[in-house]
């Protein structure tokens, strides 16, 4: 499957981040992770002023979005975090190349570098199928079953 509109992707630091797609970014991850799952947290967690922002935008909106990390912040590896797509968009194939643009942000901002994430348990075989293998460490967040998965280049 294959999503409508050309989306265009860009990624950025917070402080350059236009403040309608900032506040685009916040609302998308407030209502996927927030209402959606059900799950009371703080989203801005005080780690966004240390990533590269990837968002894709088409029809005029924002369809996708996740937040990358270099080594050292949030794992000992590069990082993919915050990982999004829009309900109006989810089965059109965004989500894939979501994580592949995120991939290769990663490879063009730090090098060809480990990226551990934390993936909800229910994707496991979506990101395994991006190369990650479960490193047997599952976790609940914010009552979500969690696994951290690792992806070697």
């Amino acid at each position: 499957m294959s999503f409508g509109a050309p989306v265009v992707w860009s990624d950025c630091a917070l402080g350059a981040m236009p403040p309608l797609t900032l506040y685009a970014v916040l609302a998308l991850r407030s209502k996927v992770f927030v209402v959606e799952q059900n799950c009371i947290f703080l989203d801005p967690d005080g780690l966004d002023v240390q990533a590269a922002h990837l968002t894709g935008h088409g029809d005029g909106q924002l369809q996708a979005y996740a937040r990358c990390f270099p080594p050292g912040v949030v794992f000992t590896e590069a990082s993919i975090g915050r990982i999004v797509t829009n309900a109006a968009v989810r089965g059109s194939g965004i989500g894939q190349e979501l994580v592949r643009q995120a991939k290769a942000l990663v490879q063009r901002r730090w090098g060809h570098c480990p990226i551990r994430i934390g993936a909800q348990a229910r994707l496991l075989r979506f990101y395994q199928g991006h190369g990650f293998a479960d490193v047997g460490k599952p976790y609940l967040e914010d009552g979500i079953d969690h696994l951290e998965m690792l992806f070697q280049p």
